[in-house]
């Protein structure tokens, strides 16, 4: 089968390799898109040991089953059932999983990561991570159903806060996804802030109420301004850089949040641990999106109150080295690939 395979740091190419063998509880999918994922740019970017090559990274897709291992007969899937796939396999038996946290378990396995991605023709998946690809629903808008899930499991880390405001920090497409989650979930009213203009255009075009961009404005000051002086009732980190991370928090009002999704950096040198203990915000961390978030951003997609249509980028697998490489150079309207195989 053809791949995008990162065989080595800094390097990757299109190459041939197996079709893979299916394993008890699993069944063999045919890939129609997958989308190229931030947390996979920076992997490379950085030469992070969580994705050593050599690997078929790919984490976010969907696709139609062509075979079925026997063990898997009677699960109610068939070959030619079209699927959206979770991009974390728990196990099921962990005290995280039974506790109903499986997208924190502890032996968790991550496609592109802990096992072969679907960055390929086809790929191996557990049927317990399947979800049916609803009808009508082009295949680059499914594939979405994964990061738009991370928007919908922020919406319910923080939905008691009932937020009506919310700054997204990072126009990329984690960030333009949470804003629409929380727009169509909770009819909050949402900013947004990065340092591209081009992003900053989407984000209000999807629905943001007003963009900054911190090399013009200070955005926790202009934040504020809009709040009587109080703050965002939540804020999204969607790049994880250590000025953000402060900025998360210094943004948010007085028992408000600050969640914390991107992964740019791994490091904060200092931080003002007063400006959460004495105004009693929270700080989130979030990491993935259960079955259930998943079913929700499908359905929100399908009744057309997230739009996905106008800012990914649809390539053929073909040309994924260049579609990889156009989304880390991250210029103009360069924000989301899609391969199509």
């Amino acid at each position: 089968m053809k791949c995008l395979l990162y065989p080595a740091w800094d390097t990757l190419e299109i190459a041939e390799q197996p079709r893979p063998v299916l394993a008890e509880g699993e069944v063999l999918v045919k890939v129609a898109a997958v989308g190229v994922c931030g947390s996979e740019l920076e992997a490379f970017r950085h030469r992070n040991p969580r994705r050593t090559p050599p690997l078929i990274m790919g984490h976010e897709f969907c696709g139609e089953i062509v075979e079925l291992h026997s063990s898997v007969a009677n699960t109610g899937w068939h070959a030619g059932d079209r699927v959206v796939c979770n991009a974390l396999v728990p196990c099921g038996q962990c005290v995280r999983c039974k506790r109903g946290d499986p997208h924190l378990c502890a032996r968790r396995q991550i496609f592109g990561m802990h096992r072969p991605g679907a960055f390929a023709d086809y790929v191996n998946v557990p049927v317990r991570v399947l979800l049916p690809w609803p009808a009508g629903m082009p295949a680059a808008h499914a594939a979405l159903a994964e990061p738009l899930g991370n928007g919908v499991h922020m919406v319910n880390l923080v939905k008691d806060l009932r937020p009506s405001t919310v700054l997204v920090i990072g126009a990329g497409p984690i960030g333009l996804l949470a804003q629409q989650a929380f727009q169509a979930l909770l009819g909050a009213t949402t900013y947004a802030a990065d340092l591209s203009d081009a992003r900053l255009a989407v984000a209000r075009r999807v629905g943001a109420t007003q963009v900054f961009n911190p090399r013009e404005v200070d955005v926790v000051q202009a934040v504020r301004d809009l709040t009587d002086g109080e703050g965002a009732d939540v804020v999204i980190d969607a790049v994880g850089a250590a000025v953000t991370k402060k900025q998360s928090v210094q943004a948010a009002r007085p028992g408000g949040a600050a969640v914390w999704i991107g992964l740019h950096e791994n490091t904060l040198a200092s931080f003002d641990t007063y400006d959460v203990t004495l105004p009693e915000k929270r700080v989130f961390g979030t990491y993935a999106a259960k079955l259930e978030d998943m079913r929700t951003a499908l359905d929100l997609m399908a009744d057309g109150k997230v739009e996905v249509s106008s800012w990914p980028e649809v390539f053929p697998l073909e040309r994924g080295v260049e579609a990889f490489r156009r989304m880390l150079a991250a210029q103009g309207n360069d924000i989301k690939a899609i391969l199509k195989p």
